[in-house]
Formats: C-alpha cells, sequence, structure tokens
C-alpha cells in the first residue's frame, strides 16, 4: 500500500513541471508583444531672433514739473525715466549705507516722493504718477 501511495504524488509533481513552462511561454509571448518605444530625434538648434521692444515701454511720456527738476522736461520713456532718476540718485550718493534698498531723498526728492525715505520698490510706481 506504500507504493500506491507514492504514485498519485509523482503524478502531481509532474503535472507541476508540465504547467510551469506554458506559463512561461506565455510571458515571453506577451514580452515580446510589446511595442517598442521611439527614439525620439534631436530638434535642429532654433535661430535667434531679436525680440522687439514693447511699444508701451518706447512710448514717450511727459514728466510732471516737479520730475522734470530731477531728470529734466524732455519727453522719456518709462524705462530711461527710471534710469535717469538712477543716474540722480547714485550721483549724489542717496541710497541708504545701512540698507541699500533704501533711498534718502534730498530737497528734490521729497517734493517727487513726498516722505524723507522710499524703497526701490516703490520708485516706480511713485513715477508712475509723474508721468502722463
Amino acid at each position: 500500500m506504500a507504493k500506491a501511495a507514492k504514485k498519485p504524488v509523482k503524478k502531481a509533481a509532474k503535472k507541476a513541471v508540465k504547467k510551469a513552462p506554458a506559463k512561461k511561454a506565455v510571458k515571453k509571448a506577451v514580452k515580446k508583444a510589446a511595442p517598442k518605444k521611439a527614439v525620439k530625434k534631436k530638434a535642429a538648434p532654433k535661430k535667434k531672433v531679436k525680440r522687439k521692444p514693447n511699444a508701451a515701454f518706447m512710448k514717450a511720456l511727459t514728466p510732471s514739473p516737479t520730475l522734470a527738476a530731477v531728470i529734466g522736461a524732455k519727453p522719456l520713456p518709462r524705462t530711461e525715466s527710471v534710469k535717469k532718476i538712477w543716474d540722480y540718485i547714485k550721483k549724489n550718493k542717496l541710497q541708504d549705507s545701512k540698507n541699500k534698498r533704501n533711498i534718502n531723498a534730498d530737497e528734490k526728492l521729497k517734493a517727487l516722493f513726498g516722505k524723507p525715505q522710499v524703497s526701490m520698490f516703490e520708485l516706480a510706481s511713485i513715477l508712475s504718477k509723474h508721468l502722463k
């Protein structure tokens, strides 16, 4: 009887061995069927095109009389007027020595700013009020 018990175990082992290769074959077939990744081609380098300045920045604006005392009465674009203000500030050493972001106003700039010290971030908004 011991022999009869061993035979079914061998048959079960043979069936397990036969099933395993079938699964591997299916997996290999699935792997082969997967699409290959497309190789990306490098694009040709683009030519650099010169940017045209925005017309709104280049429009000449007339300064108010208080601003004209600092930068002159000639109509200038907004960018040029900011540049001239900074030239005036640096020429007269009006930047705060401890905090370079602050501008100490002299007599001409006090009339323009309305206060003795202004942050450089406020400068553009103050100038926009004096340009028309």
